[in-house]
């Protein structure tokens, strides 16, 4: 099962779910708000336990 982490939209400020892929390492791609449907960039790390440490930016803050 993929972990999941709640983050805040940067442009509506909704507070979503998005599932994270584990078993991919450390990641950068851009999602579409579930909310707003605007463009989303995402970058995704791991702590030294295995846990995702997920930054959820605009395309401007990038």
């Amino acid at each position: 099962m993929l972990p999941s982490v709640d983050i805040q939209c940067p442009y509506c400020g909704e507070t979503i779910t998005v599932l994270v892929d584990d078993s991919a390492g450390e990641q950068h791609y851009i999602e579409d708000c579930q909310v707003c449907c605007k463009p989303i960039v995402f970058d995704v790390a791991f702590d030294v336990d295995g846990d995702p440490i997920v930054r959820a930016s605009s395309e401007d803050e990038a």
